[in-house]
């Protein structure tokens, strides 16, 4: 049975960007089902046309605001827009929080975007574990830039960088642990930062932070240098201007074609691999024997690499099981 005869009228639908189908296929997506993993092979032929924007930073950043001002910005264009909104998870139902996506219900009635909340699900990095196959049906669904919103991230959740072509960084003046986040990861991933809410005090020091902290890195003639763009979101102040860093930024990209999606496919896959190894591992195993074989580790019985070792040859030794066509 091929992946098309499984629901073609669905597929037939997201392909025509179908509002409904495409949330249905959403929903499929994020909750791993094999029809939803069927669904993304019938679709993967019609993806890699959206420009993926990601927009990151501390929690308290405005982040949703500038997204839904970008968003305007970007239909004003007539231009499709896809929005994906990670929120924490709640722990009441599971589902998304839902904070980001009321932000930006001035988009609702717009048939040019379609907003998306996930929940986290307890994964780390800021995105949820299927956030890059939710931005591949809305690629296919014909939309031309997809935003992905990160939840709040520290220092070393970094891992928007390998889902979007690029990454906006967005800080605030009166974040106090703004000085330390540039110390780390979140300042090595940027495409474009953003001082958002700049007209507060300390706004122009926390430029000129970032600045020095990019003067001490060594780029050679070709490499970007992120541009910092003030922003004050509420009132859509300086959001042209943060279009026009992106829109830089893919030009600059284009010099080095295909370097940027063969880092975030060779990602994509490392991470399947990686989860449907743990899968097929779960499957092979007896009921329970992996947490006693954590438990012995823990009791320093045996060491986790002569367990890992075993782990993996028992994996491998072990016959498919009928439910490996998800993988």
């Amino acid at each position: 049975m091929t992946p098309l005869s499984t629901e073609p009228s669905l597929v037939a639908g997201v392909l025509a960007g179908d509002p409904r189908a495409v949330a249905r296929a959403m929903s499929m997506v994020e909750d791993e089902t094999l029809a939803g993993v069927r669904l993304l092979r019938a679709i993967f032929p019609n993806t890699g046309r959206a420009h993926l924007i990601g927009v990151t930073g501390p929690p308290g950043a405005g982040k949703s605001t500038l997204v839904d001002r970008l968003t305007g910005e970007i239909r004003g264009d007539g231009l499709g827009v896809g929005v994906i909104a990670v929120d924490p998870t709640s722990p009441f139902t599971g589902g998304a929080v839902l904070g980001d996506r009321v932000r930006m219900g001035r988009h609702f009635s717009d048939p040019g975007v379609f907003i998306r909340s996930m929940a986290t699900r307890g994964t780390h990095g800021g995105l949820a574990r299927t956030t890059g196959d939710a931005a591949l049906v809305l690629d296919a669904a014909g939309k031309d830039t997809v935003i992905i919103e990160t939840v709040g991230v520290g220092q070393g959740e970094v891992e928007i960088a390998a889902t979007a072509d690029v990454s906006v960084v967005v800080l605030v003046p009166t974040s106090g642990d703004a000085i330390q986040a540039l110390k780390a990861g979140v300042m090595e991933i940027a495409d474009v930062f953003v001082v958002n809410q700049s007209d507060r005090d300390g706004a122009d020091r926390l430029v000129e932070t970032i600045a020095a902290n990019q003067a001490l890195r060594t780029t050679g003639p070709m490499e970007w240098r992120p541009p910092i763009v003030k922003t004050v979101a509420t009132t859509g102040e300086g959001i042209a201007e943060l279009r026009a860093a992106i829109s830089q930024f893919q030009t600059h990209a284009e010099l080095t074609p295909g370097i940027r999606t063969r880092s975030r496919q060779a990602f994509r896959l490392r991470e399947l691999l990686s989860h449907r190894f743990l899968q097929h591992l779960e499957r092979v195993l007896p009921d329970g024997e992996l947490d006693r074989i954590i438990d012995r580790i823990a009791a320093r019985e045996i060491d986790p690499y002569t367990a890992s070792a075993e782990l993996i040859e028992r994996a491998i030794s072990a016959p498919e099981s009928a439910t490996s066509e998800s993988t």
